[in-house]
C-alpha cells in the first residue's frame, strides 16, 4: 500500500540533511584564522652566550677555555673560570675562582671563593669558602672557614678551618660628651688653685 504526502517526523529523529552538529573548521565557515598568541618565553642562552655576558658586564675577569692548556701564573680581580687545563699559579684577593667539569687546575690556589667541579691537584687557601660539587676531584691542602662537599665529591687530603675575619668594632663619634676623668683631673687643679689663693685677712689698727 502506497501512502501518499508527507510524513511527520519526531524530532528527536536525525536526519541525513541535519547538519547543525557538525563541526566545522575555521576555513569551512569562511572565518578568518587566527593564530593562538601565546606568551613569548626568552630564549635560553647557551654558556658561551652567557660567559660572553659575563665578560662583556665586567663580572668575569678571564676564562681558560675547553682544550687550551696555559702554564704561567694568573692574578685577577673578579672572576676566573677554567674549563680547559692550567698549570702554575693562582692568586687572587677578593676574587672567586670557578673549575668547570671538564677542567683541571694542577697550581696552589689562593682565593676569596673557590668552586670546584672538575679536578685540582694542589694546595688551596680561600678566604670566604670551597665548594666542592658533586663531580669534583681535589689532591691537595685546603685551609677556609667554610667548606662545602657535594656528595659524590673525592677529597683526598689535610682539612684547616679557619676563622673568620673579625671585624673592628664600629666606634661612633659622639659630641658634646665630657670625660669623667678628665672632669676628676679638672676638680683636683682647681681645689689646688683655691688653697693656694686664699684671702689674707685685713687687721684693724687702733688709734
Amino acid at each position: 500500500m502506497l501512502r501518499m504526502g508527507k510524513e511527520d517526523k519526531s524530532p528527536t529523529q536525525a536526519t541525513d540533511t541535519d547538519y547543525s552538529n557538525r563541526s566545522y573548521t575555521p576555513y569551512q565557515n569562511n572565518e578568518a584564522y587566527r593564530p593562538t598568541e601565546g606568551v613569548a618565553t626568552p630564549k635560553a642562552l647557551t654558556e658561551s652566550e652567557t660567559i660572553a655576558r659575563e665578560i662583556k658586564d665586567g663580572s668575569l675577569s678571564g676564562f681558560v677555555g675547553s682544550g687550551t692548556v696555559i702554564t704561567g701564573e694568573a692574578s685577577f680581580k673578579s672572576m676566573l673560570r677554567v674549563d680547559g687545563r692550567f698549570s702554575g699559579r693562582i692568586s687572587s684577593a677578593g676574587g672567586a675562582l670557578i673549575v668547570g667539569a671538564g677542567g683541571q687546575v694542577d697550581a696552589n690556589i689562593e682565593v676569596a671563593v673557590a668552586t670546584i667541579h672538575g679536578v685540582v691537584n694542589g694546595d688551596i687557601i680561600a678566604s670566604d669558602r670551597i665548594e666542592l660539587g658533586r663531580a669534583a676531584k681535589l689532591n691537595g691542602n685546603i685551609q677556609t672557614p667554610s667548606l662545602m662537599i657535594e656528595q659524590g665529591a673525592i677529597f683526598e687530603g689535610s682539612c684547616k678551618m679557619l676563622k673568620a675575619a673579625e671585624k673592628a668594632p664600629k666606634v661612633e663619634r659622639k659630641e658634646n660628651v665630657i670625660d669623667a676623668s678628665k672632669l676628676d683631673a679638672a676638680k683636683k687643679v682647681e681645689s689646688k688653685v683655691e688653697s693656694n689663693t686664699k684671702p689674707v685677712g685685713a687687721t684693724a689698727v687702733a688709734s
